[in-house]
């Protein structure tokens, strides 16, 4: 099996502990590629989303560090996103790249609405498909390659326990066991790291 905490706690919960090496270096692994793209998608060159990426880790593990991140006012995600547009904000901002929308106030606070709303929506699917990628990653390393194939066919390819069983040369109640075992260490694994699920 992987590195798993015994203790079963949730990712944040072994950050906020400030000296579990392995809990940053998967707070890393996750949520960096979410920043960055994140900071791309917002119009910055890959150097500078990177370095955007390095702000963001420094603000986070500065707050952690400091006691500042306060699960009571709302979900860990919202609060990194806003982190993370306050970075390319300020990055756009110093570059002098930032365009004012024309209209009003009224009419900018719209824009910024709509904005956000997307932003966030954007986020929170980016966010799904990088914790399922890097979930993925770790199972697929733990099993079989026939489980896995067992899994990814049935789960994702979406193909029948039957036509999978034939391909593979097994039983259709042990592919079915395959992907059992598969998705519940992957929700396993997502439930270590993702506490607002």
């Amino acid at each position: 099996m992987a590195d798993s905490s015994p203790t079963r706690l949730t990712l944040l919960l072994r950050l906020a502990g400030g000296e579990d090496r392995r809990a940053w270096e998967q707070f890393v692994e996750i949520y960096a590629p979410l920043v960055f793209q994140f900071a791309r998608r917002r119009g910055l060159q890959e150097s500078d989303a990177a370095d955007v990426v390095q702000e963001v880790l420094i603000s986070v593990a500065d707050a952690f560090r400091r006691r500042k991140y306060d699960r009571s006012r709302g979900a860990f995600r919202g609060w990194l996103l806003t982190i993370a547009r306050n970075e390319v904000h300020d990055w756009l901002a110093a570059r002098g790249r930032r365009q004012q929308p024309s209209g009003g106030t009224t009419a900018q606070q719209a824009l910024a609405s709509v904005a956000a709303d997307d932003d966030a929506r954007a986020w929170d699917r980016d966010y799904q498909e990088r914790l399922f990628a890097w979930a993925a990653d770790r199972v697929k390393g733990e099993v079989e390659p026939a489980t896995w194939q067992a899994f990814w066919q049935t789960a994702i390819d979406e193909r029948s326990g039957q036509e999978v069983a034939a391909r593979l040369g097994m039983t259709v109640a042990a592919v079915y066991l395959a992907k059992s075992r598969v998705m519940k260490r992957l929700r396993e694994l997502v439930q270590e790291i993702d506490d607002e699920n």
